[in-house]
């Protein structure tokens, strides 16, 4: 199984249920995002290691992970390994052992920040599933050479821009419609209905 490394984003909750929250996972060594809905005690366990607040009794993850160092095991790593009808499947896996015990991925991952262990999750997985992050360097670069530009540059720039209002003023295509909507619900962080979106535009290149 290949598999990508990733770590925690954010966290925020999700406008469609009081009691849920988007949990956005970020690729390690690129720009993808996966956002995975949680519910609220899972949100609050993880969101409390981040922060470094330690409640005057373990919670139920603290008390695991004491446990898991109790018994002499440390956690190699956890890894979100397939994804069935809309819902997310992982695996805690031990070091020096082939144990693997299954697990929500909220639950693993407020135990992997406990213990400091890596988070992956299969490359099946980010390829159906991750949304695209517009890389910031590629926006810095092109305002550091902006001055560069020629006359002749400048003149197709301006036919562009032209082009880009015209096809705006004409009436949109529904792939033109989903996109416009998956680039909105990105900017306002709504990643549940940024991956329904995404589903649609798949399912629609499949028709």
């Amino acid at each position: 199984m290949s598999k990508i490394q990733v770590d925690i984003l954010g966290l925020s909750v999700n406008p469609n249920s009081q009691r849920a929250y988007a949990l956005l996972l970020r690729e390690v060594d690129g720009n993808r995002r996966l956002p995975i809905v949680i519910g609220e005690p899972e949100a609050q366990a993880i969101a409390n290691e981040l922060e470094g607040i330690r409640p005057q009794r373990p919670m139920t993850h603290d008390l695991l992970r004491n446990v898991i160092e109790a018994l002499g095991a440390s956690i190699r790593e956890i890894v979100i390994h397939s994804i069935k009808d809309g819902t997310f499947y992982a695996s805690i896996h031990f070091e020096y052992s082939d144990i693997e015990i299954d697990a929500r991925p909220s639950d693993a991952i407020a135990l992997a920040v406990r213990c400091n262990a890596p988070m992956y999750i299969d490359e099946d997985i980010f390829a159906e599933s991750a949304l695209e992050e517009e890389g910031e360097a590629s926006a810095s670069a092109e305002i550091e050479h902006e001055d560069e530009h020629t006359d002749e540059e400048d003149a197709a720039s301006e036919r562009s821009t032209r082009q880009s209002k015209a096809q705006i003023e004409m009436p949109l295509t529904e792939r033109q419609r989903l996109e416009q909507e998956l680039d909105q619900a990105i900017k306002v962080e709504d990643y549940e209905a940024a991956a329904r979106i995404r589903d649609s535009l798949r399912r629609l290149e499949g028709l």
